[in-house]
């Protein structure tokens, strides 16, 4: 959460009769609720100062004194509850998931109206449904995933090439940022899926602009911002985040139209090609009453950005964490290279057919996702209505946090939880697809990452070919234990320092 302070010392002091004015004045509305516990805040600006850069790691340490649900007050407006423990999770999944199935939408997400028509970010109901609906069913169902190998393939033997090429052009014994073939061959997979298109060909004008585009709006979105704080600020856009997410939103938004009348043409013109997913976006007919009739050119579009969005860093990120975990962890290593070596056999390539029989490797990938969960406190839930929690009284419209990031390292869950561990998954049936509340990297609930069946296979695939194509070392200079671990949070959690690695031909 990089929020940058100087902007909001320097609103509070210009404004701050307002300030004063607006808390005199304002009546505790809260005052016959039982509210969750948590930390006393400073008038007015609540708890902000106590979170630091990394919240997740902050709250998660204040559970043993406050326990499994948190209370806190940000700015003016923001009630917040945090829920820290798997049995907590379950709770809320299980018994309150509908209560607490709505989305509270930040103010950079305005611009361009990109809320209306967001399936992370939009309000539950019918059209939301209809979403979560036609995706999973011509995008993400086992039959369509499995359609689609070769687009897969295709990506990863791209990726495979870029890391050959970019190894041999730095000097010996410097490393690569491997993160960013991963992020461009999840970029050009989506491109395929959704587009019939490759997308991060640096060679194209459009497909770099339109790439940037998503990597900006990504990082504005990721960053605390002071209007959603402090409501009566938004006009001034202290921060710029509006004006800097409408810019790149902008062009984002120029580019897929571009999209949508290159195919109109396309279409037009009767050219004869597979049928992808925005064929099915534009050809779609409503013919139930919780389906609209058609959807509109600004629906498409957000449609469209919302999947590469989604889709393109949780699994680079992902998969970097894995890497570094393993090269931390030189026997964990060895023994994951085994197994695929044995599985795989030698002068071929790794094939997504193949991963099904690597049980280790799984285990790496949910122990690093136990660790390293993309988004530590998912996507933030918002509640509906009233609703009696654990005891407590949680009010309409108060935040919900779900701190995976604590939950996968609770020891009342797990054996030595700060510990890189991936032993400890196999023969165990704990899984990452929103059943077992002490892993879930993907969250849970009508709520979880509808995408997660075509990601989890991403990532597997990714680390798998990284893997068996290449031994990785790292930089001179460098060792095992001097790895940066440090944490930098945007929309997803990555390394503050990206990992540097020199790949060698396996």
């Amino acid at each position: 959460m990089e929020l940058e302070w100087s902007y909001l010392f320097s609103s509070a002091i210009i404004l701050l009769p307002a300030f004063i004015l607006l808390f005199s004045l304002k009546k505790a509305t809260n005052c016959s609720y039982k509210l969750p516990p948590g930390p006393p805040g400073l008038p007015i600006f609540g708890n902000i100062f106590e979170l630091g850069t990394e919240p997740y790691k902050k709250l998660a340490g204040l559970k043993q004194k406050y326990g499994p649900i948190l209370w806190l007050k940000l700015g003016t407006s923001t009630n917040i509850m945090v829920v820290q423990t798997a049995q907590a999770a379950a709770e809320l999944f299980k018994n309150h998931d509908i209560s607490f199935a709505d989305r509270f939408i930040p103010d950079v997400n305005q611009a361009h109206s990109y809320y209306q028509g967001s399936m992370a970010l939009g309000r539950y109901g019918s059209f939301w449904r209809f979403q979560r609906r036609i995706s999973t069913v011509e995008m993400f169902v086992h039959k369509k995933i499995s359609e689609t190998v070769p687009v897969r393939r295709k990506c990863v033997d791209n990726m495979v090439k870029w890391i050959e090429k970019e190894a041999n052009s730095v000097e010996k014994g410097s490393g690569i940022e491997v993160t960013r073939f991963v992020f461009l061959a999840s970029f050009n997979m989506l491109g395929n899926l959704i587009l019939s298109k490759d997308l991060a060909d640096p060679k194209s004008e459009e497909a770099s602009e339109f790439f940037n585009a998503m990597k900006r709006i990504n990082e504005w979105a990721g960053i605390a911002n002071v209007s959603d704080m402090f409501p009566f600020l938004r006009k001034f856009d202290l921060q710029s985040l509006r004006k800097k997410m409408a810019r790149d939103m902008g062009k984002a938004m120029k580019i897929a139209s571009m999209f949508l009348k290159e195919r109109e043409e396309e279409r037009k013109k009767g050219a004869e090609k597979g049928k992808d997913f925005l064929d099915v976006l534009l050809e779609f007919e409503g013919t139930g009453k919780d389906e609209p009739a058609n959807l509109s050119e600004h629906e498409i579009k957000v449609f469209v950005l919302e999947m590469f969005l989604a889709g393109s860093e949780t699994t680079s990120s992902s998969v970097e964490w894995a890497l570094t975990e393993l090269l931390r962890h030189p026997q964990a290593m060895d023994k994951v290279k085994t197994e695929i070596s044995k599985v795989v056999g030698p002068n071929k390539k790794f094939e997504e057919s193949d991963i099904d029989n690597l049980p280790y490797m799984q285990a790496v990938i949910k122990e690093s996702l136990r660790l390293h969960p993309p988004l530590p406190f998912l996507i933030p839930r918002e509640t509906i209505q009233y609703t009696k929690f654990m005891g407590y009284d949680v009010p309409k419209s108060t935040q919900v946090l779900v701190n995976a990031w604590a939950i996968g390292r609770d020891p009342e869950c797990w054996d030595d939880p700060m510990s890189f561990k991936p032993e400890r998954f196999l023969g165990s049936k704990v899984d990452v697809k929103g059943q077992h509340y002490e892993l879930i990297p993907f969250g849970a609930g009508r709520r979880m990452c509808v995408g997660l069946p075509l990601g989890h296979r991403m990532i597997h695939f990714a680390l798998g070919s990284l893997l068996h194509e290449f031994h990785w070392e790292l930089p001179d200079g460098v060792s095992p234990k001097s790895i940066n671990m440090d944490e930098s949070m945007g929309v997803t959690a990555r390394k503050r320092d990206s990992l540097k690695v020199v790949p060698k031909k396996a």
